[in-house]
């Protein structure tokens, strides 16, 4: 209940916002108070250190999601180090985490994202954005590939990358 009442003030900031971001640039307000809105309802996301590709695919995807579906998408998770990585890699049980060598993440083109109707949005509609997921087990997890067929998705990351744990 929590979650509805979050999204729903979520999207009604965004309506409130569209004015002070159309004042700032008219052809991309509602972009910029979808961005802002979200950057409200999820502080702690970090878009630092994406490709200049994966960021703009995903802020258009958002913005698609936002205003044409009424669905929310944020990013739990984007760009790693690799010294990151490799905590995780090292931490981390399951077979969820790759090394920094194989990892989407530490190049910039990997997003886990949330919540999971936003994640199952992206599931429907990102290949038009060369966004795709990528493991069976992680409803989460998205990674930017342009110019390229959409990947068979695998059963998990370890499997990608021959490793199994």
């Amino acid at each position: 209940m929590k979650e509805i009442v979050y999204a729903a003030l979520t999207r009604v900031l965004a309506v409130l916002l569209l004015i002070p971001a159309w004042l700032r640039s008219p052809g991309e307000a509602r972009r910029l108070a979808c961005g802002w809105a979200l950057a409200l309802r999820f502080p702690a996301e970090d878009l630092a250190g994406l490709t200049g590709g994966t960021l703009a695919a995903f802020t258009a995807a958002r913005t698609e999601a936002f205003w044409r579906h009424r669905t929310l998408l944020g990013v739990t998770s984007g760009h790693r180090d690799a010294a990151e990585q490799h905590r995780l890699f090292l931490t981390e049980t399951g077979k969820r985490v790759l090394p920094p060598q194989d990892s989407a993440h530490v190049r910039g083109t990997a997003l886990d994202v949330r919540p999971r109707e936003g994640a199952q949005w992206l599931e429907d509609h990102g290949a038009r954005f060369a966004l795709y997921r990528i493991y069976d087990n992680e409803w989460w997890h998205f990674e930017y590939r342009p110019g390229e067929a959409p990947p068979a998705r695998l059963p998990h990351p370890g499997w990608k990358a021959g490793v199994t744990r």
